[in-house]
């Protein structure tokens, strides 16, 4: 049990954390406080050329998620896991802002950018993924601690 132990322990401090630094008074904005927030993540969807690398997230903090398509295909990401482990305060597309409840996929058929605003809730490992698609480089595993 001891040897079970040191090794989750030993796992848990090897990987990479990429946390927000969470604020001791978050004040009147809450939990979307400046101090609360991560650096943006940037995806790009481009024909044969890697989604992105993986990310680690602290529940709780506030991220933006930038996916720019450069328009060389068709191009869309799924990721039904991730999407509902995390409050989506608001999709911008062209400068117009979407405050849904809920996504499944995104599809770029042009050249574009949309970012997200979100808090990450849920822990666990979520891929993102561009449909249909098996290799690693089309895919992006958030990992919510």
């Amino acid at each position: 049990m001891k040897k079970l132990l040191c090794a989750a322990a030993v796992a848990m401090m090897s990987s990479p954390v990429v946390a927000a630094p969470l604020c001791d008074d978050l004040g009147f904005a809450g939990l979307l406080a400046a101090c609360n927030r991560g650096e943006t993540i940037e995806l790009t969807l481009a024909s044969g050329q890697p989604l992105g690398e993986d990310v680690t997230l602290e529940s709780g903090a506030y991220y933006k998620l930038q996916i720019t398509a450069d328009g060389s295909a068709e191009l869309a990401i799924e990721g039904a896991s991730f999407f509902r482990s995390i409050w989506m305060n608001e999709i911008v597309i062209n400068s117009i802002e979407i405050r849904p409840m809920a996504i499944d996929s995104i599809e770029f058929d042009k050249a574009g950018v949309v970012e997200l605003s979100f808090i990450a809730i849920k822990p666990g490992r979520h891929v993102v993924r561009i449909p249909g698609s098996t290799g690693d480089a089309q895919s992006v595993t958030f990992s919510i601690q």
